[in-house]
C-alpha cells in the first residue's frame, strides 16, 4: 500500500498522528539531504511517498497512491470522483479567502462589481464561488507570490490561503470574504478501497482514532 503525504508545514503536524496510528517512516525520510521520494516504513505493507500537495491528489486519483493526507482545499479544487475523504484530521487549519488592496475596497465596490480579474492557484474553486454570486471572473493561475499581484496591477483580487493574515497585511492587502475553511483530511482511492476493504478500512480507523488522540 502506498501512503502519500504532502511536503511542507502539514507534514510536521501529521507525523505524530501517523506515529500514534502505528506508521513510522524509515530514518532517511527525515534527512534533508536524502533526495528520494519513496520510503519504506515500519509496516511491511506500507511505503510512503512525499510529494507536493496538489500532486498528492493526482497520485491518489489515478491509483498510484492508495491512501493519502491532503488539504481540503486541494481536494475541493481537484474534485475527482475516485477520491473519498472520510476523516477530518483537524490539523493544518486555515481558510481560503478573497483579498484585495486596502485602498480599493469599499462597500459600493463590492455591490457593483460584475466582472473581476483574480489571481489564484485555485481557479475552479474561485470560478464556482464567484459564479454563485453572479460575478464573472477571469482567473490568472499563480502558484506563489500571490500577495504582490494586486500591487503590480496584475489583478484586482486574489484568492489564497490565510493562516494568520500577516502576509496580507505586510503587502497592503485586506481580507474581503471567506471562501471556505480548510483542514487536512485522510483520503483514499475508491477503487483501491473496494479491492482491499479490510486493509485500507483498518488503517482508516487507526488514523481516525490517532487523530482524536491528538
Amino acid at each position: 500500500m502506498i501512503l502519500a503525504v504532502p511536503k511542507g508545514r502539514i507534514l510536521k503536524e501529521v507525523m505524530p498522528i501517523l506515529k500514534h496510528a502505528g506508521i513510522e517512516p524509515e530514518p532517511a525520510f527525515f534527512e534533508v539531504t536524502d533526495r528520494r521520494l519513496r520510503f519504506s516504513s515500519n509496516c511491511k505493507n506500507i511505503d510512503i511517498i512525499r510529494v507536493r500537495s496538489f500532486d498528492v491528489a493526482t497520485f491518489l486519483a489515478y491509483g498510484a497512491a492508495h491512501i493519502a493526507i491532503a488539504g481540503s482545499d486541494v481536494l475541493e479544487e481537484f474534485n475527482h470522483p475516485e477520491i473519498y475523504a472520510p476523516v477530518d484530521l483537524q490539523i493544518g487549519k486555515c481558510k481560503l479567502v478573497v483579498a484585495a488592496k486596502e485602498d480599493t475596497v469599499s462597500l459600493s465596490d463590492q455591490r457593483q462589481v460584475s466582472q473581476l480579474c483574480v489571481a489564484t492557484k485555485y481557479p475552479k474553486i474561485t470560478q464556482r464561488y464567484f459564479r454563485e454570486k453572479g460575478v464573472q471572473v477571469d482567473c490568472i493561475k499563480l502558484n506563489g507570490a500571490m500577495e504582490i499581484a494586486p500591487n503590480l496591477g496584475l489583478c484586482r483580487r486574489i484568492v489564497d490561503l490565510v493562516e494568520t493574515g500577516s502576509t496580507l497585511t505586510a503587502n497592503g492587502l485586506v481580507e474581503i470574504e471567506k471562501v471556505m475553511n480548510v483542514s487536512s483530511r485522510l483520503a483514499v482511492n475508491r477503487a483501491s478501497w473496494k479491492m482491499n476493504p479490510e486493509l485500507i478500512g483498518s488503517w482508516i480507523e487507526k488514523i481516525r482514532e490517532a487523530a482524536h488522540l491528538e
